[in-house]
């Protein structure tokens, strides 16, 4: 990732179809990342063997709403917003003081690379503070082209 930092940055202007979800334990994520996959399904993305971009945004939701569920305080949104050339992720606590800290010299057996995960797999990433609450966003391509409006 280069930077020992997720960078400040405000979220770009989203256009899209709007899927959200409001959590409020890590024990919803199996049920929230099934819901995700299932939209994904019913806009024509394929499985994971045909096109891995689908499972990237899944992986990516997960890393940043159980990073949000774990060190952020409830509630929790997860937004994903479906646009023509990839998605933009955002996912929301109310621990506006508590920046995002990639692990540093932490051996990955141990956990806690989700941000360098997410960092990779995505073209743009950051998070910014509005309304009293912390927002981290990341923008992941696509790679399915002619893929049908998203339905909600």
């Amino acid at each position: 990732m280069g930077r020992l930092t997720w960078p400040l940055r405000a979220l770009p202007d989203g256009r899209g179809d709007v899927w959200r979800w409001d959590l409020g334990a890590v024990a919803e994520l199996p049920s929230a990342r099934a819901s995700l996959r299932d939209r994904l399904g019913c806009v024509g993305f394929p499985d994971d063997e045909e096109d891995p971009s689908g499972e990237r945004l899944v992986l990516a939701f997960d890393e940043l709403a159980s990073n949000a569920l774990r060190h952020g305080a409830s509630p929790v949104v997860a937004t994903v917003i479906a646009g023509s050339g990839g998605w933009l992720l955002d996912v929301s606590d109310r621990a506006p003081d508590s920046m995002p800290a990639p692990a540093v010299d932490r051996d990955p057996a141990q956990g806690g690379m989700g941000l360098h995960l997410v960092a990779r797999l995505s073209v743009a990433h950051g998070w910014y503070v509005d309304d009293g609450c912390k927002h981290v966003w990341a923008c992941l391509p696509s790679t399915v082209e002619d893929r049908e409006a998203a339905y909600v």
